[in-house]
């Protein structure tokens, strides 16, 4: 499930973006808690109604000088038979990721998806990203999440 910016929306106006938001400050060290919350307000959703939502993405990047943002991707199964809401950002749309074209989305979530689906797609890994520029054009060095003991 995507949502489908409105064209006047002030970030990626018209494109198609997977659902989230922001951490609130008591979710910092849950991210999980975040993304519960984003998907039940953005589609209301309840956590129940989603099954084996599962982390499997983590990429950071600078913004400007002083800024990093992490951004915590999450995967799960949902029914189609459940009541979607209306959002004030956008229209939900379900959408197979290998058939989404690279214009319609950001440069993050299309490197998430071709990584997905070369890689992560035959795993149950989770994967760390860290943005890059490469001749000008935007990119992810990718490392796999794992614990050495």
């Amino acid at each position: 499930m995507f949502l489908q910016k409105n064209t006047n929306a002030s970030l990626y106006p018209g494109l198609l973006v997977p659902v989230g938001g922001h951490m609130e400050h008591d979710e910092i060290n849950d991210p999980k808690k975040a993304c519960i919350r984003e998907v039940e307000e953005e589609t209301g959703l309840l956590s129940e109604q989603i099954d084996q939502l599962t982390l499997r993405y983590i990429v950071s990047r600078i913004k400007g000088k002083d800024e990093i943002r992490i951004q915590y991707v999450f995967f799960g199964t949902v029914s189609k038979r459940f009541t979607l809401i209306d959002s004030d950002e956008g229209s939900l749309t379900w959408t197979k990721i290998s058939d989404i074209a690279r214009e319609e989305i950001s440069a993050t979530t299309n490197e998430i998806i071709c990584h997905f689906l070369d890689v992560g797609k035959q795993t149950q890994g989770v994967y760390v990203g860290c943005m890059k520029s490469s001749a000008g054009k935007p990119g992810i060095t990718w490392g796999s999440l794992e614990d050495w003991e």
